[in-house]
């Protein structure tokens, strides 16, 4: 049996992976799930798949974690310390889904162990790309990624001729703004943000698919992935979200990994992965598709992707900066403090403002990452008196 760990298993991500966990229990041991605040649902993973621990990051609901595991001898713990131990305890493989900064230390732990870790985590490689990389070395760790898009670009690269390659190609759906004007995404509100018209996703990546933020931390993360410049890898916009990403030789040839938007078939394959397993997820039917459309993503509309490749460029604690940045304004935007067009606008101000600094240890990432959170708090805080 393949010991496993799921860090956010009450995410979206998570949830999803819990599900194709429970339909194979005889292939895998559950040593720990961690979960946010929703202690009932992480109670009910923890019995379906007899987990040895379950982890709560918010103690307010640690109350409720225990009373709703009494009696089943599975350990409880909640906490910042205890979800990093959870990380920490030796799996094969471990789904670090954590969304955000929040999830570094344990996805780093989950790596000093020396498994598989499959990264979900896009801030893990953004944020902290050279101490996280550092650290897969110097342990031996795998690293399988998740987002379908790099999954897709893994697959695709499957030989292993890395010198071979020309260029990657991530694709983006673009949102549900992908042909709104600037007016009427001035006006948009949260609810019309966050319905993306392919994916189902959680709140914040849903708003970072909105302002295609997500595709530029994507495209940092591609870059430490497969070691790659930001010259290397192009964005197509593909509103239908069926080919995932593509990579091009040397000699021409363009191999793409195609699928249903469906996470399950990414997190399926790093959790089987060399292997494969089976899915629920939706056959792939191009007769009935019939047309598949691409186009340049328009960087005016949508200047999170310019920003992230100035950031890609600039090195050092940039991105760090910047994804910070990002997460300070999506939360203010969905508290409704700031207008959707803010978000990069606050984001690019916190960039200029602290500029280019290194971040070449843990202590310099969470230092960057607190000094760039309180900048964008503040030009949230000026951007929401000035709309008001």
């Amino acid at each position: 049996m393949k010991t496993v760990t799921v860090l956010g298993s009450t995410g979206s991500v998570g949830t999803q992976t819990v599900e194709l966990l429970a339909a194979s229990p005889e292939r895998y041991q559950v040593r720990a799930l961690v979960g946010g605040r929703n202690a009932t649902l992480l109670a009910e993973q923890a019995r379906l798949l007899r987990a040895e621990r379950a982890v709560i990051c918010d103690p307010a609901a640690y109350p409720r974690l225990v009373e709703a595991l009494a009696g089943s001898g599975i350990d409880t713990a909640c906490g910042e310390a205890a979800v990093v131990e959870a990380a920490a305890m030796p799996a094969d493989w471990t789904m670090a889904a954590i969304t955000g900064a929040a999830g570094l230390q344990a996805t780093l732990a989950a790596v000093r162990g020396g498994g598989a870790v499959a990264l979900a985590n896009k801030e893990a490689l953004v944020c902290a790309g050279e101490v996280f990389l550092r650290a897969v070395r110097a342990h031996g760790a795998t690293l399988l990624p998740v987002d379908s898009e790099h999954n897709a670009i893994f697959q695709s690269m499957a030989d292993g001729n890395r010198p071979a390659v020309e260029k990657i190609v991530l694709t983006a759906s673009g949102g549900p703004f992908r042909t709104a004007s600037m007016d009427e995404m001035a006006r948009a509100l949260p609810e019309a943000a966050l319905r993306h018209p392919i994916w189902s996703m959680g709140a914040k990546i849903s708003i970072d698919s909105a302002t295609m933020m997500n595709k530029g931390l994507e495209l940092i993360e591609a870059a430490r992935l497969f070691n790659l410049t930001s010259d290397e890898i192009g964005v197509l916009v593909h509103p239908q979200s069926v080919i995932h990403g593509l990579v091009y030789y040397r000699d021409g040839s363009v191999l793409a990994q195609l699928g249903s938007p469906d996470m399950r078939v990414p997190i399926a394959h790093t959790l089987a992965w060399p292997g494969r397993i089976t899915t629920p997820a939706p056959r792939l039917d191009l007769a009935a598709l019939a047309r598949l459309e691409f186009a340049e993503p328009d960087i005016i509309r949508f200047p999170a992707l310019r920003l992230a490749r100035e950031a890609l460029q600039a090195g050092g604690g940039a991105p760090t900066i910047l994804s910070a940045a990002n997460e300070v304004a999506v939360e203010a935007f969905l508290g409704r403090r700031i207008g959707f067009l803010d978000i990069a606008a606050v984001v690019e101000m916190v960039m200029d403002d602290m500029g280019t600094l290194p971040a070449d240890s843990l202590e310099a990432v969470l230092d960057l990452d607190a000094r760039a959170r309180s900048g964008a708090a503040r030009f949230c805080a000026q951007r929401g008196l000035s709309a008001a």
